[in-house]
């Protein structure tokens, strides 16, 4: 999925700043990941039949698969100046992961979309913070 991402941020007639391409584009792949994944748990979650425990862990999963979602879309536009933006973006979406993450843990030893949920959180969660420590 980083090829494409990559040679989308290669072929911006405007060059993609000072961000490192390579980080750029895992981070942009991690955040569409993690919308997905956090999206495919909250739908299992739904089907449950405990799901009246599993609410507080499907309201979880929806705001991280929106704040994924939303990061993803922003890092791929070339904002220009607007470093502080895509921080606030990164810092959000390491904030929603971790708090994912956290939930889905609690229930992973019980549903196995759980599981998957948590890891990929904790790889958007890494991806974001790896992308924020290169930016100058």
């Amino acid at each position: 999925m980083t090829h494409h991402i990559t040679a989308m941020l290669n072929a911006h007639p405007g060059g993609i700043g000072t961000e490192d391409k390579e980080k750029l584009a895992a981070c942009i792949a991690a955040c569409f990941e993690c919308a997905q994944t956090c999206t495919a748990c909250a739908d299992s979650c739904l089907s449950e039949d405990m799901v009246a425990d599993l609410a507080r862990c499907i309201r979880t999963d929806l705001d991280c698969a929106d704040i994924c979602a939303v990061t993803g879309a922003v890092l791929t536009r070339q904002t220009g100046d607007s470093s502080a933006i895509v921080r606030s973006m990164l810092e959000a979406c390491r904030t929603a992961c971790a708090a994912c993450a956290a939930e889905c843990e609690k229930h992973a030893q019980m549903h196995e979309h759980c599981r998957i949920c948590a890891e990929a959180c904790r790889r958007c969660e890494a991806a974001c913070t790896t992308l924020l420590e290169s930016l100058s």
